[in-house]
């Protein structure tokens, strides 16, 4: 029995591929995007997550937790890292719901089961199934047993990858995969290991691999302003794409809807500072993709 670690599944997305889909959010990702807006995705294993404000301070979490690492000090509980297993005693003790422990292990048979629940919702707007992340391709095996499984039934399947991964697990996938949603986040290979923590080139490779075995890849930029949002970059990305025979790209404008996971999670948000990109400069540079040929839409 295969198994696998998620931390999410969003029922009636219409951002994530087309039609209405169930995205199905694998844990675990080699990349830390400084605008990332699932960073509970990065870490593979599960998490403890605090709601301060949700804290009526009752002590439930201190006096459950085995390892005692839990703390409360006249304010909100302080979660002692070193010491914390994420068994969630502390999260089922909490009347308020402060603490949630995020990630769960589940077998393939269960996470096919619940996207079966939707099969109404695929069958009338031509939608299906997206396996997301974090990075899915870091379950290879999981992600490989989901998508058989889907095809089995005849579900529509789209894989949103960065693309960071051995060869030989994209090209396990491809046969598997109807779609692949495939993040471009900069050309310049510096600016990339700064802003997302890891070279593109193996990225890129991938991608022009993929290419030239697979006809249904919709490329994904995200949009973020003062990071890849320049003319040269914008430029390179566009030519890069065209030169690879891939002809539909979404743009994905910034959006700081996830800053507040930072906080509960203890982390610092690098980006706080950025604000979503003005619709004027979206539409220009959605022009510059059109300008090489490739169909463009604004968001997933």
């Amino acid at each position: 029995m295969i198994t696998g670690t998620i931390f999410d599944i969003q029922r009636y997305s219409i951002h994530d591929g087309p039609g209405i889909r169930t995205t199905v959010f694998l844990k675990g990702c080699p990349l830390s995007c400084w605008w990332c807006h699932n960073p509970e995705s990065q870490r593979y294993g599960p998490q403890l997550v605090l709601w301060k404000e949700r804290c009526i301070g009752c002590g439930d979490c201190v006096k459950a937790c085995p390892e005692g690492a839990v703390s409360l000090q006249g304010g909100p509980p302080e979660i002692m890292k070193d010491k914390c297993r994420c068994c969630g005693v502390c999260s089922k003790a909490c009347p308020a719901a402060a603490l949630e422990i995020i990630g769960k292990t589940v077998t393939t048979e269960y996470v096919i089961q619940e996207i079966e629940k939707d099969l109404i919702f695929y069958d009338q707007s031509g939608g299906g199934v997206t396996f997301s992340g974090g990075e899915p391709l870091m379950q290879p095996e999981f992600l490989k047993s989901l998508l058989v499984g889907c095809r089995a039934k005849d579900i529509h399947t789209a894989v949103d990858t960065s693309g960071y991964a051995n060869w030989e697990v994209l090209s396990m996938i491809s046969g598997f995969t109807d779609l692949f949603l495939y993040d471009i986040k900069h050309m310049d290979d510096a600016v990339h290991t700064k802003t997302v923590g890891v070279s593109n080139r193996v990225i890129l490779e991938n991608l022009r691999k993929l290419a030239s075995i697979h006809n249904n890849i919709n490329i994904r930029v995200p949009l973020v302003p003062g990071i890849n949002d320049d003319e040269i970059n914008i430029q390179q990305t566009a030519q890069f794409v065209s030169s690879i025979k891939i002809s539909k790209v979404n743009i994905l404008p910034y959006h700081r809807t996830g800053m507040d996971k930072y906080g509960r999670l203890g982390r610092e948000y690098r980006v706080a500072h950025i604000r979503e990109p003005s619709k004027g400069l979206v539409e220009s540079v959605a022009k510059v993709f059109e300008g090489y040929g490739l169909s463009v839409k604004i968001g997933g």
